[in-house]
């Protein structure tokens, strides 16, 4: 247990893992009722393609800006803010639903606004890692465990929002994700941050924020890392979006179910968690990578074609599992990648692979799905993904012969682990 939960030792990681923690419980609750609501409101699957678009799509536009903002403040007091406002924002849907005023342009703004928040919060909360965890070696580790809690509170979250839901409506839910906002506040401000100086600017803002791109462009285990994130993001993440529908129409079911059949992809995901957090080194993740990639896309066409909703909660935690194993790997190669005056922009990056592609993508699967079916929507984006995991897997034997030295230079990997021949990706 002590390596599994090592990054735990460091207190302000500790604060920030259980406010965090709390808080997430009520995001996930609060996607649920989304999707409920709009679909209840609409019944239509091109609007949930395009709430989802709404809420996401300032993050494809604002992370870079973002990303040069993280590297030039302080990061503590940026999250502190970032989360206040999203306390602000769930706070205004719970009551305008509350009041019986809300509509689907009130949901559209609100997603929006919700999107630039995220745009600053996730660059910033994904270099903070680094200033929370003392010790280097249990960044790996820290990553892992962030992931973990995230989908940890997947697991409680639906189940939790699909029975509000079905007791008192959607407006409680939003409510109950405000409150949860607190908690992460409040682990933040008692954390024992070292204050110091935000960086002079090296340059002017459009300058570094070439700089960043050039950095990312530039490094080819970054940049590969970062387009098959992409790719996943953009064609295969949007069969969450549409799941409202593909439970209503192909499984017959309720808010419950849908609860459930998120709460089950949250257990796989959590159970990938916990595998990458029981790894001891780096050594490997490209081949994780590779098969998380191959796995998921395996799941989502076997997801696609369930006709019963037994069949479904055996696929989802496969599918949840190997998407967060991907999406934690990725963050991790990174993370241990990546020069630190470059790291808010390079996580700016990889903020814009995962969210920021993903409003595309949303809106293409609710148009796709509208003409075609969610079925066959989801079915070809795990096409998609296994295709993307076979080009990855021919690129592997070059991207380890760049990263060696790199980890060796860093101390990350040893030289006897190079001189035996361990695979480094």
């Amino acid at each position: 247990m002590g390596q599994l939960t090592r990054a735990l030792r460091h207190r302000n990681y500790r604060l920030f893992f259980t406010g965090q923690t709390l808080s997430l419980v009520g995001t996930w609750i609060t996607r649920v009722a989304t999707g409920w609501l709009v679909y209840r409101l609409t019944g239509s699957e091109l609007l949930l393609g395009l709430v989802s678009f709404c809420g996401q799509i300032p993050t494809m536009l604002l992370a870079p800006l973002a990303g040069v903002l993280v590297d030039r403040t302080d990061r503590h007091r940026l999250l502190v803010i970032t989360q206040v406002l999203s306390l602000l924002q769930s706070l205004a849907l719970a009551v305008l639903t509350l009041e019986g005023a809300i509509t689907v342009k009130w949901v559209l703004g609100l997603q929006v606004v919700q999107g630039i928040i995220n745009a600053f919060d996730t660059p910033a909360r994904q270099a903070f890692v680094v200033e929370m965890v003392d010790d280097r070696a249990d960044l790996p580790n820290a990553i892992a465990l962030n992931s973990a809690m995230v989908n940890g509170s997947r697991i409680i979250g639906p189940s939790i929002g699909g029975v509000l839901i079905a007791l008192v409506g959607e407006g409680w839910c939003f409510m109950a994700d405000a409150v949860s906002y607190l908690f992460v506040v409040a682990s933040l401000l008692l954390m024992q941050v070292k204050r110091t100086s935000a960086p002079a600017p090296e340059a002017h803002l459009l300058e570094e924020l070439r700089d960043g791109w050039q950095y990312v462009y530039g490094s080819i285990p970054i940049r590969t890392a970062l387009i098959v994130l992409a790719i996943v993001s953009t064609v295969a993440m949007p069969y969450t979006v549409l799941m409202p529908a593909f439970v209503d129409n192909v499984l017959h079911g309720g808010p419950n179910t849908l609860g459930v059949l998120m709460a089950s992809t949250g257990a796989g995901a959590l159970g990938g968690g916990v595998y990458l957090a029981s790894r001891s080194t780096v050594v490997g993740l490209g081949r994780v990578m590779m098969y998380s990639t191959l796995a998921f896309g395996a799941g989502l066409i076997a997801f696609a074609f369930a006709k019963t909703i037994w069949v479904a909660l055996i696929i989802l935690p496969v599918a949840g599992g190997a998407f967060m194993v991907l999406l934690a790997s990725t963050n991790t190669v990174l993370q241990t990648l990546v020069a630190d005056k470059m790291r808010g922009r390079v996580m700016a990056f990889y903020t814009m692979a995962f969210f920021g592609t993903a409003p595309i993508g949303s809106l293409l699967a609710g148009v796709a799905a509208e003409r075609f079916g969610s079925r066959w929507t989801i079915g070809l984006g795990g096409v998609v993904c296994i295709l993307v995991g076979l080009w990855l897997a021919t690129r592997l034997p070059r991207l380890r012969a760049i990263v060696r030295p790199i980890y060796v230079e860093r101390g990350i990997l040893p030289v006897p682990a190079i001189d035996s021949g361990s695979k480094t990706l």
